[in-house]
């Protein structure tokens, strides 16, 4: 097989922003079908084709919907032959996120989670920086997505699941990913959230302490931080590297400006770093953020046998991660995780 047809569920932010660019980026993916009631809009931005709105003939199920649809829609994909990306939660639960594992196993076929933002640029800084061994043991890291939406809109699908921690799980999936991909598991949870605007249905701030045996770290995000602070802070014996602002794609996508541009991905807020040592300081570019990577990666999983850019298995461990916040939240103590 040379190439594969995509069929995209969902149009909202993620399938129009994210997905559906990035499937048309690969040459050997043929976006056949998106699966919306948004017609007119799919229309209007595929001029001259004639999209389709079912999953039937395609090899490769891509899942950008409400966060109680993923596990039911992947399942049915699975269960139909299809190999399925779904965008992040994985899950709403860890015994959902080991069903769908069974599933896929069972079924042979490939399930991936897209973590774009491993890809974001200042992330891949970060990584550069720690492989360099310029900041020797690390002792601290602080990762933050911080916004400033006074506004609550409501009547949205993220507002009606009352049960679960909102943003925990809304934005928690990014952060959580991004540091087990650095350090790996934690030995202990501990989450706090809170709602910092006014008459805000759901939580719309957290603080999660995940405790390491020589490294504390520190995820938050909230929606109401009218300032700068800085998108990731991280401390060890030889130095400190501070990066402000975050990945510009989701901010250059929206304004309509082409991947294939030559700024596309292009972040010129440079990073500090502050040498223990000699106590100066200097700046670091950062590399070309590029979310098209996942599915490069992806392409070369399903087309050559290369490996799944995120497999099930550490889609579970964040899983596991984010299950053991909320049952922090509920307890209002530290959750021992498995290490």
């Amino acid at each position: 097989m040379t190439s594969l047809k995509v069929a995209l569920i969902g149009y909202g932010l993620g399938g129009k922003i994210f997905h559906a660019p990035l499937i048309e980026s690969i040459p050997e993916f043929e976006l056949c079908a998106i699966v919306s009631s948004r017609r007119d809009e799919i229309a209007t931005d595929f001029p001259g084709r004639t999209m389709g709105d079912s999953t039937v003939d395609a090899d490769l199920v891509v899942i950008s919907t409400p966060d109680e649809t993923h596990v039911p829609l992947a399942w049915a994909a699975l269960d139909a032959g299809k190999h399925v990306v779904i965008d992040k939660p994985f899950a709403l639960s860890v015994a959902d996120a080991k069903s769908l594992i069974a599933t896929a196993e069972a079924k042979a076929k490939t399930l991936s989670v897209y973590q774009n933002r491993r890809w974001d640029s200042e992330f891949l800084g970060l990584r550069e920086v720690i492989d360099s061994g310029r900041l020797g043991h690390v002792t601290q890291f602080e990762s933050r997505i911080d916004r400033f939406r006074p506004e609550v809109r409501r009547g949205t699908w993220r507002d009606q699941n009352l049960a679960l921690p909102g943003f925990w799980f809304d934005l928690g999936p990014h952060l959580v990913d991004q540091a087990l991909v650095l350090f790996g598991m934690p030995k202990t949870i501990t989450l706090f959230t809170a709602k910092v605007r006014e008459d805000a249905p759901i939580d719309d701030w957290f603080h999660a302490v995940l405790q390491y045996p020589e490294t504390q770290v520190i995820l938050h995000a909230s929606a109401l931080v009218p300032g700068d602070t800085p998108r990731f802070a991280i401390h060890g014996t030889g130095g400190s590297w501070i990066k402000y602002g975050a990945d510009v794609q989701e901010d250059q996508a929206k304004a309509g400006m082409s991947r294939t541009h030559a700024d596309f991905g292009l972040d010129l807020r440079q990073a500090r770093f502050w040498d223990a040592e000699t106590r100066s300081k200097r700046h670091f570019i950062m590399p070309r953020g590029d979310h098209a990577t996942y599915y490069r990666l992806l392409r070369d999983c399903l087309l050559h046998g290369a490996p799944n850019p995120v497999t099930p298995g550490e889609a579970l461990s964040t899983m596991i991660v984010l299950e053991a916040g909320a049952e922090s939240l509920r307890t209002g103590a530290s959750v021992n995780l498995p290490v």
